[in-house]
């Protein structure tokens, strides 16, 4: 039977992913991975989604390496294979162990929170609701707790979130699984089920270790009734609702953590005690952050002793990728001004600062969009430092 021959299970999801796009268009990771999901599915589609990628600010190398994938899809498509049959994945254990060999390689981060400039506040509360337990565990087990734990990292899009999560199992000395939702997703029924599940047993084989969740919404999302998508991501949620409640017992030494921008999409069955119980709001970088990124941005680069802290006081409310592209656009400029003038122009404080008015921090409309959450949606207390942030900063 060949692939044309079956309705896909998968077009629905497609389209839940692709709404989740058009909901919160300046999510760069998870644009990236919705072109990755196109590539072999609908490559003029993918072409598309990339060129929104790249203009919203996608990375360059990953674009670049976007475009020579699509490249190689249109040239497999132009010369297809002498048999148009497609089987189905053969044996189980092979198709296993290839998914395995090349998405499940655990990595040992060498950061740590000690290496997360500024951001006092954030630090403080993961280390009182999350890591102090985890660093003392023989003291937590003379009160009940085992070694593990879950948490949910939410906040405005570009702040760190994944940063930070590498530095925590820097931090706990673990190993570290990085889960995309593009790692998950499978055009066979079940196939994504099965990759959740070999996460998780990938995890334990490697305690102590991080799985760390990205965009979390887009594969915990509600699970509502409705088409094939919706049908796709219930039986998603249901299998990480199986793996989390192996917290309590085989999922020793396994910490789960995971990162989105819209944690009231996040399903409630998820959040419930035992599983995904822990919160921390990850804020916009406070002036020690952000002039240790500006200088971060600019080591090794032509800058004529740019003051970082003058740059970090004008830029309140930028996320840490507003301020790669502020540096990055004030660096391209001097670029260009070097090869008119035929000499070396040094980035200086005063080009960063005029171009600053150029650039709305993109943290402005993550704010605008939690406020009716706040007025009007139910809340467990996820939001608490939330509500303490806006009335510290004067905000509606």
């Amino acid at each position: 039977m060949t692939r044309d021959d079956k309705a896909d299970p998968d077009d629905g999801f497609v389209e839940v992913i692709a709404r989740e796009v058009e909901a919160d268009p300046g999510n760069l990771a998870l644009r990236e991975d919705f072109v990755t999901l196109l590539l072999e599915r609908e490559p003029e589609r993918a072409a598309t989604e990339l060129a929104a990628f790249e203009a919203h600010g996608g990375d360059p190398g990953r674009v670049r390496l976007l475009r020579a994938r699509l490249m190689a899809t249109r040239l497999r498509a132009s010369n297809p294979p002498p048999t148009e049959a497609v089987p189905a994945p053969a044996d189980e254990d092979h198709q296993e162990g290839a998914v395995s060999a090349s998405l499940w390689d655990a990595e040992r981060p060498k950061v740590t929170l000690g290496d997360v400039a500024g951001l006092a506040e954030v630090k403080q509360h993961l280390n009182t609701a999350f890591l102090a337990p985890l660093r003392n565990p023989e003291l937590a087990a003379a009160f009940g707790q085992k070694p593990g734990g879950s948490l949910l990292m939410y906040g405005p899009p570009g702040c760190g979130k994944t940063f930070i999560a590498r530095a925590i199992a820097g931090d706990l000395g673990a190993s570290f699984l990085h889960v995309t939702l593009a790692d998950l997703l499978s055009k066979w029924i079940g196939e994504s089920e099965k990759a959740i599940q070999s996460v998780f047993r990938h995890a334990r084989a490697a305690t102590p270790c991080v799985i760390f969740f990205d965009e979390f919404d887009a594969l915990g999302g509600r699970r509502t009734s409705g088409g094939g998508g919706s049908h796709a991501m219930r039986m998603l949620v249901t299998q990480l609702l199986e793996e989390l409640d192996g917290m309590a017992g085989t999922n020793d030494g396994v910490y789960f953590l995971a990162a989105t921008n819209r944690p009231w999409d996040i399903d409630s069955a998820l959040r419930r005690p035992g599983r995904i119980d822990k919160t921390v709001l990850v804020l916009p970088p406070d002036a020690v952050a952000r002039a240790a990124i500006v200088q971060g941005a600019l080591a090794g680069k032509p800058a004529a002793d740019v003051d970082a802290v003058a740059v970090a006081a004008a830029t309140e409310g930028f996320s840490g990728a507003d301020l790669s592209h502020l540096t990055t656009t004030v660096l391209q400029k001097a670029m260009i001004e070097s090869m008119n003038r035929n000499e070396l122009v040094p980035v200086t404080t005063d080009a960063l600062l005029a171009a600053v008015g150029d650039i709305v921090p993109s943290t402005t409309s993550w704010f605008d969009q939690v406020a009716p959450v706040l007025e009007y949606g139910v809340d467990d207390g996820t939001f608490d430092q939330l509500r303490a942030y806006r009335v510290k900063r004067g905000m509606r």
